[in-house]
């Protein structure tokens, strides 16, 4: 049998299982899932789980919830997707990637499992596997309680097996249309699928349409709705010079203020969510105020409106689709008012990239199209993109090389304008990881 003998062993065998068809794991829905979970002994069920789900806006939820839970000394499991820079950032303890010593040995004693998953539905895909490994690294390690993101839409993705004390959807929007539907209603039907029976479901504000369709799947599920505007109001006060915001918080067990170490306008929504979600929990896990206060001021958000204080400002913001776009834009109005932006994009191939280019464009601006290189992705050609900005009346350079295109609009730009590093996980990911060296651990 195939062993694995180190992280790049594990790595080598990770990507492989990139090309399994997503067909096949929608044929079985989450029967493979669920089959593979059960022959590593079902290491999703010992410790307490938060779900949260949404188009954009979840792993920023997700990591500012499993912050105040480390906070307030819960010993707190964390998966997101994707990762940034390395797959160990997919299981996270208590803030810290898993070793890759620990993820090389915890694929290896998997391998048995899988192989006996494979016999009946096919091998795992890498979602499910690496989705799979968080659940026994958490198992393994006794954790307090674990807070999981939605991978893809919801009622069939991998992390649909869990039952959460509480779930979340953080937004509804337009995002991997060519599996989850066209129309915001077909989307908010995939994604109210992770509502369960007696399980508070917390809903950030959603167009009318989705909402009406989440409280129908609640009630036939009989998972209460509740409303983030109904219970918290979040407002900010002031922006910090370290590229911070301080907030103001309401909820029914107070008023509190709070210093924010993410800026953009898009992270006060989803520090209400977070907030709702840790009001939902029980005296044995929730929070204290003081203690989300304290968390929240240290939480970091790699790739989300991260500024870098340089001649000129750089800002990574990953910004994969029209809904995250137009957050970028407004944190931009709001950050930077009255101050060219000088955009380094890449965009992959399944998204609307016109949408994205022409709400990009609506601030001052120009832009420098690019490309990123990643096993089972493929990037839209620069030069189709600075095409589309064309027909939508503006102009891009094309210039294939990222770093090589970063390097441009940092020389084109005065010191008072901003750099944007934005689009694809991958483009934003990679330039990141060669620009900032010292923050990627």
């Amino acid at each position: 049998m195939r062993r694995v003998g180190s992280y790049a062993d594990a790595e080598a065998y990770l990507l492989e299982t990139i090309d399994e068809t997503v067909s096949r794991r929608a044929a079985y829905k989450l029967d493979r899932m669920r089959a593979l979970l059960r022959e590593l002994g079902d290491p999703h069920r010992p410790y307490p789980t938060i779900h949260v789900g949404g188009t954009s806006g979840k792993g920023s939820t997700a990591t500012m919830i499993a912050a105040c839970l480390r906070v307030a000394g819960r010993r707190t499991g964390l998966h997101t997707k994707p990762h940034l820079n390395a797959m160990t950032e997919r299981a996270r303890i208590d803030g810290a990637p898993v070793s890759q010593e620990r993820f090389a040995a915890l694929l290896d004693e998997m391998l048995p499992a899988i192989a006996r998953t494979t016999e009946r539905f096919g091998r795992p895909t890498y979602y499910e596997t690496l989705l799979a490994l968080s659940f026994k690294y958490f198992a393994d390690e006794a954790v307090d309680v674990a807070v999981i993101e939605v991978g893809l839409g919801g009622r069939f993705d991998g992390t649909n097996v869990i039952l959460p004390v509480v779930a979340a959807i953080t937004s509804i929007g337009y995002d991997h249309t060519e599996v989850l539907g066209s129309t915001i209603e077909e989307i908010a039907l995939e994604k109210a699928g992770i509502a369960k029976p007696g399980v508070p479901l917390v809903v950030a504000p959603v167009p009318a349409a989705a909402r009406s369709v989440i409280e129908r799947v609640a009630g036939e599920v009989g998972a209460r709705i509740v409303l983030v505007s109904d219970v918290v109001r979040v407002e900010r006060e002031r922006p910090e010079d370290r590229g911070g915001q301080m907030l103001s918080v309401v909820t029914p067990r107070g008023s509190y203020r709070l210093r924010l170490a993410a800026a953009g306008t898009f992270q006060r929504t989803n520090v209400a969510t977070a907030i709702a979600v840790l009001e939902q929990l029980g005296d044995e896990l929730r929070p204290a105020a003081a203690e989300i206060a304290r968390a929240l001021a240290d939480v970091e958000i790699p790739g989300r409106m991260e500024l870098v204080r340089a001649n000129p400002t750089v800002v990574f913001d990953i910004a994969h689709n029209a809904e995250k776009a137009a957050s970028l834009v407004a944190s931009l109005r709001e950050s930077f008012p009255n101050r060219r932006i000088h955009y380094v994009v890449a965009i992959g191939e399944s998204k609307d990239a016109r949408r994205i280019i022409e709400i990009l464009g609506t601030v001052t601006s120009t832009f420098t199209f690019t490309s990123f290189a990643a096993r089972g992705r493929r990037a839209i050609r620069p030069q189709r993109l600075a095409t589309i900005a064309e027909s939508l009346g503006g102009w891009g350079r094309a210039i294939t090389e990222p770093t090589e295109a970063l390097t441009v609009a940092r020389r084109m730009a005065a010191l008072d304008d901003v750099v944007v590093v934005t689009g694809s996980t991958f483009v934003v990911a990679g330039l990141r990881e060669w620009y900032m060296p010292s923050a990627v651990p």
